[in-house]
């Protein structure tokens, strides 16, 4: 059978949601490395996150600067429709600086800033049943095996500052007197 106008072509026009003038929202204090800042998050009536407001602590910095406008960016993708789990798989785990330790649990050492709002939305918003990082199993334990985990962790692997893979990407750990990535198995020899 024949079709008939095969070359019509049909667009869309993305349509844009906006949030209602009176919204609930969520603000969240983190610290990424030592820089501080706080993520709002504004909702829609169901519940989803429609915008996100990053304010950092050292107002005027470049990294202000940068996450003010990202902010404006990722709220403009969600009122127009893209996924948070989209969004959250782009931008999670990215690196730059600052990075560090976070202090929060269940994300526990942040790459980025950006590396920390992404992979708290996702537990907040998508995982809304994860747990800590380091909790410990509820389980009955082995007999003799009352060491915490994160000290046994430290036993067989020594978490120190190290170089970066220049394969991958990672923080390398020291192995003797050289670097080993233990993502990809690169190894770096000492300087």
């Amino acid at each position: 059978m024949p079709v008939d106008n095969v070359n019509e072509t049909t667009t869309m026009t993305p349509q844009r949601q906006r949030l209602p003038d009176e919204r609930r929202a969520l603000t969240h204090h983190f610290s990424v490395g030592g820089q501080e800042g706080y993520l709002t998050v504004g909702l829609f009536d169901d519940g989803r996150p429609g915008e996100i407001f990053i304010k950092m602590a050292k107002e005027g910095s470049t990294v202000s600067g940068l996450m003010d406008s990202f902010a404006t960016a990722v709220s403009l993708a969600l009122q127009f429709g893209a996924p948070l789990a989209t969004l959250v798989a782009k931008f999670s785990h990215t690196r730059f600086e600052p990075s560090g330790w976070s202090g929060n649990p269940r994300i526990g050492y942040a790459k980025s800033v950006m590396d920390y709002i992404f992979r708290y939305l996702e537990i907040k918003f998508l995982n809304r049943e994860s747990g800590t990082l380091f909790e410990t199993p509820s389980e009955t334990p082995l007999p003799g095996s009352n060491a915490d985990p994160t000290e046994a962790l430290g036993d067989i692997v020594q978490l120190t500052d190290g170089p970066t893979c220049s394969t991958c990407g990672s923080i390398m750990v020291r192995s003797g007197s050289c670097h080993r990535c233990m993502t990809c198995g690169a190894r770096a020899d000492a300087p």
